[in-house]
């Protein structure tokens, strides 16, 4: 489930969420009560890291060149 952060009109009180895609915004605000809250854009809180993504993956033929600096190696795909 996403994390949402939301910021209050009112008293500029921010928080954070934790919310299915499928809920609908939260309005009141904890702090001074009113319904005041408003969604905020933010970056996404994950990268992806590991030595299995690769910059050809879900493309096919050439080599696979490994994004995450995996010293194993590259490997190709034939």
């Amino acid at each position: 489930m996403p994390i949402y952060e939301y910021e209050c009109g009112d008293c500029k009180h921010q928080m954070e969420a934790l919310q299915k895609m499928s809920d609908a915004p939260l309005k009141d605000c904890p702090a001074c009560g009113k319904p005041a809250l408003s969604k905020q854009i933010s970056a996404a809180g994950f990268r992806l890291a590991g030595g299995g993504w690769y910059e050809t993956d879900f493309k096919t033929g050439g080599k696979k060149k490994n994004l995450a600096g995996d010293s194993g190696g590259s490997s190709s795909s034939d």
